[in-house]
Formats: structure tokens, sequence, C-alpha cells
């Protein structure tokens, strides 16, 4: 499967408004993706989450997503003008935490293409988040928190609606990161801990305990 991301090109196309109308479930799927990312900007904007400005996308795929799919004053309009593009571009080369996330960006490909693997179909907004889920993912606090979430409720919804076969596999409630590296283990032919099951494990708690 060919993962690659074109940083010319959206990563993503946008779907007609008709189509939307006539899918209630495919637009309440929208509703709610747009009212996630929403929080996500918000969050980063206001320094509270590991995420680097443009939350891991490129700058043409963030700006797609800012003009089709935030709500309210979360939404931009129009798209970036040339000039907006190159002040992004220098931004983009400049932040520290995107700099970070190059310096792992083997590891970010790895949880990225877990989740693009296990997408649920369903729209190309997917493929954003995956990129998003997998640069949350190179943070140091709980999942949910590294997104600018609220809770880890909203987490596990939006892994339920756009992952759905990833969320449904992760049964016993694993903390996210935590079963994330378990799958990519897993798949390695390597092994997470040496206990013969989680429930024997003496680090338990540190893989489902609470996140709160």
């Amino acid at each position: 499967m060919n993962h690659a991301v074109s940083f010319r090109q959206p990563a993503v196309k946008a779907k007609s408004w008709y189509s939307f109308r006539r899918n209630p479930a495919l637009a309440q799927e929208r509703s709610n993706n747009s009212r996630w990312l929403a929080q996500m900007v918000r969050s980063q904007r206001s320094g509270r989450t590991c995420l680097p400005h443009f939350l891991g996308l490129s700058p043409v795929d963030y700006h797609w997503m800012t003009h089709h799919l935030l709500l309210g004053r979360q939404r931009r309009l129009p798209l970036a003008s040339l000039w907006q593009q190159h002040e992004d571009d220098l931004r983009y080369e400049q932040d520290l935490r995107q700099q970070l996330l190059e310096l792992r960006r083997d590891e970010w490909n790895e949880i990225r293409y877990l989740l693009r693997d296990n997408r649920a179909g369903h729209n190309d907004c997917e493929l954003l988040l995956a990129d998003i889920v997998a640069a949350g993912c190179l943070g140091g606090d709980h999942l949910w928190r590294d997104l600018g979430l609220m809770t880890r409720a909203e987490l596990s919804a939006l892994m339920l609606q756009n992952f759905t076969a990833l969320a449904l596999a992760n049964s016993g409630d694993m903390k996210w990161k935590k079963f994330f590296y378990k799958q990519l283990c897993e798949q390695g032919g390597g092994y997470v801990c040496r206990a013969p099951s989680c429930d024997q494990c003496q680090a338990y708690e540190d893989c489902f305990g609470p996140e709160d």
C-alpha cells in the first residue's frame, strides 16, 4: 500500500455538500470530526498540546482542513495566498515541535501507517486524523491530553468513528499509546513485555490504569 503524501497536493479531497445532505450519518461524522479538530487547534494555540503549529500536517493539508472542516471562528477563508504559503513554509521549518517530529519521523510513520491501515473508510478526513494522532503519540502525556482533547472519552469516540477496527481491537480499554505500540510490536514479531498475559503483568496499571 502506498502511504506517501505529497506536500504539494492535499492528502484529502472534498466531498460535495450534496453527499452529506443525502447521508445524515456521514454528516454527523463530519460534524464530530470538525468539533474534535477545532478543539485540537484551540488547544495547540493555547499551548496545551505537544502538537506542532500545523498539528503534524503539511501546511497544504492544514489549510485544506481549516478551509473545509473547521467550524465557526476556527475556519479560515479564503485559502492561503502565495505569500501566506511562503510564511507557512518558514514557520513549518522553524517550528521546534515540528523539528522534534522530524527526528522521530520513522516512529511517527509507523503509527501513522497503523492508523491508516485501519481507517474506517467513511471519509478522507481519516487520513488527516491519522497524521495528527500519530504526532500526538510522540508527546509525553496521555494521548488525549497531548492532542488537546477534553477527555479520554473524546479520544475513544474519535478512534471508534475513524479507526473502527483498531478501536474494537482495544477490547480491554488499554491506554491508547500503549495499545498502538503493542500493535506495532506484535506486527514486528516482538513482545511488549515478558509477562505471559496482561492480567499477570506487574505493570498492569501502567497500561490499563485511569488517565485522569
